[in-house]
């Protein structure tokens, strides 16, 4: 899937062979995987962690944000 995590100063991440994020979403923690359905969620504070198939994941805190999967493309709005 592609993948952008954008700040308003700055593109934190950007990946177009993300395989999955599991993001801090205010109701609790989520995981979305490649062909994911639609999907926005409010995001709290916490670790975004991106995995991309090899074997250390990525990580990235954040203080809150937006999530927007959709047609395998994820945006993510974050505050750091």
């Amino acid at each position: 899937m592609i993948l952008d995590i954008i700040t308003p100063e700055k593109t934190l991440f950007s990946s177009d062979n993300a395989t999955s994020v599991v993001c801090p979403g205010i109701d609790g923690s989520f995981q979305i995987m490649n062909n994911h359905s639609a999907l926005i969620s409010a995001l709290k504070k916490g670790t975004i962690i991106v995995s991309n198939g090899t074997d250390s994941d990525l990580k990235f805190e954040i203080s809150s944000g937006l999530f927007e999967c959709n047609k395998n493309r994820v945006n993510i709005l974050v505050e750091e």
